[in-house]
């Protein structure tokens, strides 16, 4: 059985000079008394499941994302990287920020999606090494996140995709030349609107097949309480686009097996390149050149 004590009025005793003015300035004298309810435990076991799998459903809704908002930042990187603030209206009514940075004769524009945390001021290194080697860039900021209003959700970042997608074809650049990027949690972002949208190619940094295979792998057994959903590897299928992988050998939050599992299940033409020593945060900064390079040999296979 579970207890539950109560207090509760028992009697109540008032003054016999009763004046209802009184209740204004002069205190009712209560006294109170106290006494216990009994709850079967056949009611109070399903009350206690309830809440605890309310509990388990807000933070699973929160547990992928770790968005850090504007002032937090690098902001004083946008100079140094020539990006202009750019303003894009969701379907459900969100009014979210991107950067925008662009490379003259380009011959595509790279929608960047990025991971599950900080803001677009992270991204530098990956602006740069993209610009370098011949594609304009649009990062995005996901609802929640940098100056972009609203807070994240699964539904919500598919939503947010597809704003950048429409801004880019409402300023002229055609489906054939826009060029999808993810990283960790953005793969699945990309991976989905690849699937429903015509693009040039996608590019994946540290994808994985579910985010309960993630959960799996971080948190045996509990872990797909708390964050399931982005599951990539039942859509990649759809994709009618060339697919360059980069998996760091060496990554604790996403492991490599988890990205060639959902190399397995893409359509080719495919490509998977394994950076030797690079974990989940300093992919970039592991592969060194070869990053760029083999970035601008994919733009080239595109092309032919």
């Amino acid at each position: 059985m579970l207890k539950v004590i109560c207090s509760c009025p028992d009697s109540l005793v008032v003054s016999p000079s009763y004046d209802p003015a009184s209740w204004i300035t002069r205190p009712t004298e209560a006294i109170y008394t106290g006494f216990s309810m009994q709850i079967p435990w056949y009611i109070g076991v399903p009350i206690v499941i309830a809440f605890s799998v309310g509990i388990l459903f807000m933070a699973a809704r929160r547990a992928p994302f770790y968005p850090l908002k504007y002032p937090s930042g690098i902001w004083e990187l946008q100079s140094g990287l020539g990006a202009k603030d750019v303003w894009l209206l969701t379907s459900d009514g969100f009014r979210l920020h991107a950067w925008w940075i662009t490379v003259p004769q380009a011959s595509f524009v790279t929608l960047y999606l990025h991971g599950n945390a900080g803001n677009v001021t992270h991204r530098f290194l990956q602006i740069r090494e993209i610009t370098a080697v011949g594609s304009s860039v649009l990062m995005l900021d996901y609802r929640g996140y940098g100056k972009s209003g609203g807070s994240p959700s699964e539904r919500g970042l598919y939503a947010d995709a597809e704003a950048a997608y429409r801004y880019l074809l409402d300023h002229g650049y055609s489906a054939r030349h826009i060029v999808l990027q993810g990283e960790s949690l953005g793969t699945a972002v990309a991976v989905d609107l690849a699937s429903r949208k015509e693009c040039a190619g996608v590019v994946l940094e540290a994808a994985f097949t579910s985010g309960r295979d993630v959960a799996n792998t971080v948190l045996p057994l509990i872990g797909t309480l708390v964050f399931r959903g982005f599951d990539s590897k039942s859509k990649i299928a759809k994709i009618r686009a060339p697919l360059l992988f980069f998996h760091g050998d060496r990554d604790q939050i996403i492991p490599l097996k988890l990205g060639r599992s959902l190399f397995e299940a893409a359509p080719g033409p495919k490509y998977f390149m394994e950076v030797p020593g690079a974990g989940h945060n300093d992919l970039v900064e592991r592969a060194g050149s070869s990053y760029g390079e083999r970035l601008h040999e994919f733009y080239g296979q595109i092309l032919q």
